[in-house]
């Protein structure tokens, strides 16, 4: 399952661009050396090496540098032994999984709450087996006979009840916005809302997934909302606008971004989810270390 299909079938509902990178400056082995950044890179696995057995996928990942990995639903057909052995090729590239998604039902429908909590409860069971710290958390689509107030209320409440389930194990819980151009139905498009949405749950294991590449079809204004709301975030996702291509393709300045992640001292991940034009893991471990080279500034 993909993102665009996830978001689209949530809660029962519902260009290629240029190849220019984001910079021309060659990258030297000396960069691979690059730890000083407050920020930890990961990458969204539903957007690359997709034809390859999932041990392989790893190795690919490994080899541009990364040491950490998102999941879309990819535990869902794993058998026990296949959980064993993933995890025994993880630790053996040095690699974590650091945040996964998948659950069938959102936030934004008070009457799939129940729902929405068996879907944590279950997915906590293998967050535990993969050792994974953080659950993305959508909001589901509208819901016609709802007025946007009660959909609201309703992201507050599932959230707030989903960390009351989560409280004492170490998972942070992430609500993602996704644009409507991606997903005409979806509630949660707007990052202001979603940021209140945060400050009204307040919890500490509940966060933002800011997902830069969404949001810049909603309105963009990225460094500002991210300036205003940084405490708020759990993760940032990375994409060019259009195509969802590798930073440097399109409209976004992320060079600018990732200098502003340093002066704000975001300490937490940010994950390319992005299609590369070309080879992938060259274009990964670029990816990679010219966000790491911008942060220090």
């Amino acid at each position: 399952m993909d993102r665009r299909t996830f978001s689209k079938t949530l809660a029962g509902a519902t260009l290629a661009a240029a190849a220019n990178p984001l910079s021309p400056t060659p990258v030297s082995a000396s960069d691979q050396t690059i730890t000083e950044t407050p920020f930890k890179v990961s990458i969204m696995l539903w957007t690359v090496f997709n034809k390859l057995p999932f041990e392989e996928r790893l190795e690919k990942v490994a080899e541009a540098g990364y040491h950490a990995v998102q999941l879309v639903g990819e535990t869902s057909t794993w058998t026990d032994n296949e959980f064993r052995q993933y995890n025994k090729k993880r630790e053996e590239l040095g690699i974590k999984f650091d945040t996964c998604a998948g659950l069938r039902h959102g936030v934004g429908d008070p009457s799939a709450r129940e729902a929405f909590l068996e879907d944590v409860r279950a997915q906590l069971q293998v967050m535990e087996k993969i050792e994974c710290p953080s659950l993305i958390v959508m909001s589901g689509n509208v819901v016609p006979e709802l007025s946007p107030q009660v959909q609201h209320d309703s992201c507050v409440e599932g959230l707030k009840r989903a960390a009351e389930l989560v409280n004492g194990k170490g998972i942070n819980l992430l609500l993602e916005n996704i644009d409507l151009e991606e997903n005409p139905h979806y509630y949660l498009w707007s990052v202001p809302e979603a940021f209140k949405i945060i400050e009204e749950v307040d919890r500490p294991n509940v966060k933002f997934l800011y997902d830069f590449y969404h949001a810049q079809i909603s309105g963009g204004n990225l460094i500002t909302h991210l300036q205003k709301n940084v405490e708020k975030v759990g993760l940032i996702h990375i994409a060019d606008v259009p195509g969802r291509h590798e930073p440097g393709t399109g409209e976004i300045d992320y060079l600018n971004i990732y200098k502003k992640f340093g002066e704000l001292n975001y300490n937490r991940y940010i994950a390319m989810e992005f299609h590369p034009s070309g080879d992938p893991v060259k274009i990964l471990s670029h990816a990679r270390l010219e966000a790491l080279r911008a942060a220090q500034g």
